[in-house]
């Protein structure tokens, strides 16, 4: 076997590995290997052929790690927590909180800086637990 064909069946074992951690990293290496044994078809020393394997997975692996989305705040995400936006009514309020009635259950709530504690609509801001934070002000 030739050096390029080990890189590729390295890079074969590592895209097989890949399909049970599902975690793209080892697909980046993969690339790395592939790297190698396009290094190794060109004639390369395979002291350069590592070199640019090394290189090639590491890039990836950084690319990728910085493509990865921030941690979000599930309680305020309305991707994460279908609550967030919806509306609800309070009829009264006792020093900026309440209990409402949402989704056939009673919750309690309380008001987001900068709302006013006054009966009517209100819309979910947050989600903290059994508390729904509510806003009067559309945002």
């Amino acid at each position: 076997m030739t050096a390029w064909m080990v890189w590729l069946a390295l890079a074969g074992m590592l895209v097989i590995l890949e399909m049970f951690f599902g975690t793209f990293y080892l697909l980046m290496i993969a690339l790395g290997m592939a790297a190698g044994a396009l290094a190794a078809l060109l004639g390369l020393s395979a002291e350069v052929q590592i070199l640019l394997a090394a290189l090639v997975g590491a890039a990836g692996a950084l690319a990728l790690r910085r493509r990865r989305p921030r941690k979000t705040d599930a309680a305020r995400d309305p991707n994460i927590n279908l609550d967030i936006g919806q509306s609800l009514h309070v009829s009264h309020w006792h020093e900026g909180t309440a209990r409402a009635m949402y989704r056939g259950a009673l919750w309690d709530v309380e008001l987001a800086h900068g709302a006013h504690a006054r009966a009517g609509q209100f819309v979910i801001r947050e989600v903290r637990g059994s508390r729904l934070i509510v806003s009067n002000q559309p945002e």
